[in-house]
């Protein structure tokens, strides 16, 4: 069997309203589509990773209610390993308000609910698991005194810690030491270096602010415009395929997920990464948080097309 890919993090569910734009201030808008998806950040990344092709262990804490016994079996479903699973009996399951408009721009708001009470003490019975694992995956909608948590003993076992962080909040000093990628996107990078990204240049000055706090690997999501790797031996920029956007929610997840399983692969940071943003293009494609994730065969297809094409470019 693979090695686990441990995520541990957020699980929702999205109510989500597609208008033609997003309401300003005190604006009502009428006419808009409803949805009810499955989300939380933690969630669509173990899902994203196993449905290509990693095997994942899932750790979240839900509610003791409805959203949160429908999203474990959702879970289960997929193949995801939730044995680690908490439920809290006072809490209720994270709830996430999303608005989008027929730009695939997003706006969201999040009740956390059990995902605030994700705990150390909650893991204690995580620790072999994460001790093992190919990697850990980790986002900011759980409590910062779990993740860091994680990542130390992670750390100390030598297992690689992949850090979304997202939504953007200051860091603390000493955990930048114990992540070995972090993967911000332009804003969240801006938070992190103080510096605003604009181009390549200021994406990589951003990039080495970031790595001095101690982290071994950066690499900032440009959306359309693909990933820029910042190691001490690498500075590429990996470009995206070109695709019409229709729901931007959970690409930034989709990419996360992608890029563990291809890494626990062995395959090289710029494979990897490659992968990573074309199964995060496919997944801009389809409306939906999990539901967007694309499987390993449709990533492989896509990818197929997309040298094809530059194939046949070159040739002319």
């Amino acid at each position: 069997m693979k090695p686990s890919i441990v995520v541990v993090g957020s699980t929702n569910t999205d109510m989500v309203i597609k208008a033609n734009h997003l309401p300003a201030p005190g604006e009502t808008i009428l006419g808009g589509d409803f949805f009810l998806n499955p989300g939380g950040k933690g969630a669509n990344q173990a899902v994203a990773a196993q449905r290509l092709g990693g095997n994942v262990t899932f750790i979240a804490k839900t509610g003791d209610d409805v959203f949160g016994k429908q999203s474990l079996q959702l879970f289960k479903n997929e193949g995801i390993n939730t044995h680690l699973m908490v439920v809290d009996p006072v809490n209720p399951s994270g709830v996430a308000l999303i608005t989008l408009d027929k730009k695939a721009e997003n706006t969201i708001v999040v009740a956390s609910g059990a995902n605030a009470t994700l705990s150390p003490a909650d893991l204690k019975n995580a620790s072999n698991e994460i001790s093992v694992a190919a990697a850990i995956i980790m986002q900011l909608e759980i409590p910062l005194e779990t993740v860091a948590w994680v990542a130390d003993l992670a750390k100390s076992h030598n297992v690689p810690v992949i850090l979304n962080p997202a939504p953007a909040c200051e860091l603390p000093a000493a955990l930048f030491e114990k992540i070995s990628i972090i993967t911000p996107n332009e804003k969240e990078a801006e938070m992190l270096s103080g510096i605003a990204i604009t181009d390549l240049v200021s994406a990589t000055q951003a990039a080495h602010r970031i790595m001095a706090r101690g982290v071994e690997t950066v690499i900032i999501t440009l959306g359309a415009k693909g990933a820029f790797i910042c190691t001490s031996k690498i500075e590429e920029l990996v470009s995206a395929p070109v695709v019409e956007a229709i729901d931007t929610t959970a690409a930034g997840d989709v990419f996360c997920g992608a890029l563990a399983v291809a890494l626990s692969e062995n395959q090289s940071l710029q494979e990897a990464t490659a992968f990573a943003c074309h199964a995060a293009a496919l997944s801009v494609t389809k409306l939906g948080a999990q539901a967007s994730a694309p499987s390993r065969e449709e990533v492989a297809a896509f990818q197929g097309l997309q040298h094809k094409g530059l194939a046949a470019l070159e040739a002319v």
